[in-house]
């Protein structure tokens, strides 16, 4: 893995910014990306982020957003999967009830599912790799429910879903953050094409920390929440849920203490089917 602190801070000379020294500012760095706070040459507050190639595209949506929905970026070095954006404030859609935080995606949805892009990967040829590998099936995953996700799959593919759109592809509470300019812009996209109805499951399996208790129930009503503000396809859009949670399921349900996981992307799958 490359070193991301040394890169920032390269980037952050050869681009002339200057890292923000507020309480509290200083670089985080997870597994995917670091994130830096800075000021722009000319005081503009922006973010520096050295991402990996789960954001590999990102640049390119953000480009053909242009502030629409979404942050604006400023600057990119995609080689080095590096992006210089606007900055968003700290607040997320955790602040808000569910109902509301659902209603915002929502309508960011139609925003954001832009016209298709060439330059992006296809989500449906991701599914078609899971459909042929077989040796993802796992003893933790219900055959039942494996069987099922495998029909749906072949069916949403074989009648095709239209026009192809740009999905974000991680959105939900935490890439959703409120800014001056807007009330509520999207960030950290890991953008492919395909249908518009399958943009659905990242926010069915963040934020449960505000559902115990009551997670299966919250979960439909998140579910129905966004189908609805977004007049999405209440069929397919359950149909790719399933295939997403059951394949997510099976591909981590082989790794150490991944348990977790796999009892939540399964919650999710049966939920949606209740």
């Amino acid at each position: 893995m490359p070193d991301r602190a040394a890169l920032a801070q390269h980037l952050i000379e050869q681009w002339r910014l200057r890292a923000d020294e507020g309480l509290g500012a200083g670089p985080e760095e997870d597994a995917d990306a670091l994130t830096q706070p800075v000021h722009t040459s000319d005081g503009a507050p922006a973010l520096l982020k050295i991402g990996s190639a789960a954001f590999t595209g990102e640049h390119l949506v953000l480009r053909r957003w242009a502030g629409d929905g979404a942050v604006r970026l400023l600057r990119a070095d995609p080689h080095r999967h590096a992006v210089l954006t606007e900055r968003a404030g700290p607040t997320t859609l955790a602040s808000l009830t569910d109902t509301d935080a659902c209603a915002v995606v929502a309508g960011l949805y139609a925003r954001l599912h832009v016209p298709a892009m060439p330059q992006l990967p296809s989500a449906a040829d991701t599914l078609r790799c899971w459909l042929d590998d077989a040796s993802l099936d796992s003893p933790a995953v219900p055959r039942r429910l494996v069987e099922q996700a495998r029909t749906l799959a072949s069916d949403l593919l074989a009648d095709g879903a239209g026009a192809e759109v740009v999905l974000h592809g991680n959105l939900h509470f935490s890439t959703v953050r409120a800014a001056e300019r807007a009330p509520w812009l999207a960030v950290d996209p890991r953008p492919v094409n395909g249908d518009r109805n399958d943009d659905v499951a990242p926010m069915l399996t963040h934020h449960w920390d505000g559902i115990a208790g009551r997670v299966r129930d919250a979960i439909r009503q998140r579910f129905w929440t966004l189908v609805d503000v977004a007049g999405l396809d209440e069929d397919r859009a359950r149909a790719w849920v399933i295939v997403r949670m059951v394949a997510a399921s099976t591909s981590v349900a082989t790794r150490a203490n991944r348990a977790d996981e796999v009892t939540r992307f399964l919650t999710v799958a049966k939920a949606v089917q209740d």
